[in-house]
Order: structure tokens, then sequence, then C-alpha cells
């Protein structure tokens, strides 16, 4: 066998390889998809859910998943910013750094029930928050962080030396060059780290379920004031979230469309967080080609 053959042998099996992957998640997309949209309709993504009745809907869980969502990430997202910043532009090589750095790794390889755990001793019990969005949303911060601030630093050092010697020589200084330099450049890769983030928060369930809560109190849509017990946007009121309410109707079984809803569900899930994903590429194409000057100009 001679070179050129080795080398479509190799290339034929990594198509084969990626063909597979794509297979398989094609057909778990597809199999969610068909199994739960015809359930989805107006009423069930508006409606509150019922215990032990059939016809309840998801509004409130729905609801509750992306105010966690904001919440989480309006936390991590500067904490992750100014961490990989400091890591990649300013932190010294030496045994310190090299700790934090390994710590990092540790902390995001952690399983999500340890960090719900984590935050019901701390967060729940220790602090008094009790089963609230906002000990919900403190443990996620706490579970997304590591891989938000690993993601910046690596996009940070991936830019060229060369535009930071480039934005020195220029006069700027250090902090001017990374941020109008370096942070725009390395921009596409901060936003896929910021996308994969936030689809791990929308997704989780076993974190949430030590600090959140499992159950959905009925909300008051007309009184947005946050001191309100039943205003939705309430951080001190526990919020069972879509992914923690399809975990607890398949595993309680007091709901006798369980399966229709639970379907549905899954559904609505992964939709969202692929809108979620298509939006926020857009926003970070479109926020680099502003910061970088890149952008199509009108005649």
């Amino acid at each position: 066998m001679n070179v050129k053959q080795q080398d479509k042998l190799a290339t034929g099996i990594l198509y084969t390889i990626a063909g597979i992957i794509i297979l398989v998640l094609a057909s778990l997309l597809a199999f969610i998809l068909i199994q739960g949209l015809p359930h989805v309709t107006w009423h069930f993504l508006t409606a509150p859910a019922r215990s032990f009745e059939a016809g309840g809907g998801i509004g409130i869980q729905l609801f509750n998943s992306f105010y966690l969502l904001v919440l989480a990430m309006l936390i991590s997202v500067p904490l992750s910013l100014g961490a990989g910043i400091y890591l990649s532009e300013y932190a010294k090589k030496n045994w310190l750094t090299s700790l934090i750095r390994t710590s990092i790794e540790i902390l995001s390889s952690l399983p999500s029930v340890v960090v719900g755990l984590f935050g019901f001793l701390i967060f729940v019990i220790q602090f008094k928050f009790g089963f609230s969005i906002l000990s919900g949303a403190l443990v996620l911060t706490v579970f997304n962080l590591p891989l938000l601030t690993r993601n910046v630093e690596e996009s940070l050092a991936s830019i060229s030396s060369m535009q930071r010697e480039a934005g020195l020589a220029l006069g700027l200084s250090r902090w001017e060059t990374v941020m109008r330099i370096i942070v725009p450049e390395a921009l596409p890769g901060i936003t896929t780290g910021m996308i994969l983030g936030a689809g791990r928060v929308f997704g989780e369930a076993a974190a949430l379920i030590y600090t959140a809560g499992q159950s959905a109190p009925a909300l008051d849509f007309t009184n947005w004031n946050p001191f309100y017990i039943a205003s939705p946007l309430n951080p001190m009121r526990p919020a069972e979230t879509l992914a923690v309410h399809i975990w607890k109707i398949n595993s309680e079984g007091i709901m006798p469309d369980a399966v229709a809803v639970s379907a549905g569900a899954s559904a609505v899930l992964i939709v969202a967080v692929l809108l979620f994903n298509l939006g926020a590429r857009w926003f970070g194409q479109h926020l680099y080609q502003k910061m970088t000057g890149t952008g199509k100009k009108g005649a």
C-alpha cells in the first residue's frame, strides 16, 4: 500500500467516524423532536403544571429556566472575563498561577450533583437563602465559572503576541491593548465558550434539585415587584426549572399524562437551547464586526 492509498484510507476512516457521530446526534434530536413536538401547543407553553390531572403545561418551569439562566450568566460572565484576562495577560508564571489553573481544571470536572450538595450546604443552609432562585443562580455560577474562565484564558492566549506588541508600539497602555485589540480578536472563541456554558446552565437539573427546589408556586405575572412573594422576579422564591420538572414527573409518577408532558418538555428544552445557540453565535459575530470595524459599510 503506497502513501496515496494510506492517505485515502485514513481520510475515509475519519469521514466514517464523523458521519457516525453526526448520525447518532441527528437521530437523537429527531427522536426527541418527533416524540415531543406534537404535544407542544400555546396552552402547553403557558399553562401551569398539574399534579394529579392531565392537561397541564410548563409555563412556570419555562420562565424559571430562562430567569435562572439570565441571573447565572449575569454573575458568571463578568467574573470569568476578569479572571480569564488576568490569568492570560497579567498573571506571572509561578507556582501560585499553576496551582490556580490546576484548581480550575479540577473544579470544571466536578459532577453537578457534588456542586449541588455544596450549594445546599453553603447557600441554602449556611447563608440561609433557602430553596430559592438566588441559591440556584449562585450554585450554577460555581458550576459554570471554571469552564468559562478556562475558555476565556485559552481564547486570549490563542491571539498572536505580535498584536500585543503592535498595540504597545502605537502608544496604547497594556489595558487598552487588551480591551481594544486582544479581546475583540478573541471574541468568537469567548462567545462559543459562553454558549456552551449557557447550554449547561439551561439544561442542568442535579445541581438545582438541592438549591432551587422542586416546587413551582403560582406566580402573579401582573406584579413584577421583586420583593413581592408571588412576583416572577422574586429571587428568594423556590423555582422548579424545566430540566428538574422532566426528572420529577418521570420519577414521581403522579401525573396521568407524564409521558406526553415529558416528551413535550424535552422537545422545548432542545429547541430553546438550539435557538439560544444560534442567536448567541449571530450576536457574537455581529459584536466582533462592530468592535473590529470589519462589518459591511454602506455606500
